[in-house]
């Protein structure tokens, strides 16, 4: 497990890892797309919003946020990034 996220962190070219990273990115827009349907449905114009609905939407952000992410990037996500010395404690 540790050549592998060593691996990634060197940013080298792995097609397991490619493609991993990126399915599980349109599985998470997948479901963003269930649950914005079913946040569409429970809430109606006169209803107030509850922690259910909340709680939905905020499920729908994270997949939103995640899915994206991984579908663009895929493992570049976890490339190691150097810091540049001004932003290094003394």
């Amino acid at each position: 497990m540790r050549e592998i996220i060593a691996r990634l962190e060197r940013g080298e070219r792995w097609w397991a890892a490619e493609l991993l990273l990126r399915g599980a990115g349109c599985v998470a827009l997948g479901i963003l797309t269930l649950l914005s349907r079913w946040i569409c449905r429970l809430v109606l114009p006169p209803q107030h919003v509850g922690p259910l609905q909340f709680t939905i939407a905020a499920a729908a952000f994270v997949c939103l946020s995640a899915g994206l992410a991984l579908t663009l990037e895929g493992p570049g996500l976890f490339r190691s990034v150097p810091m540049p010395p001004r932003a290094l404690l003394t």
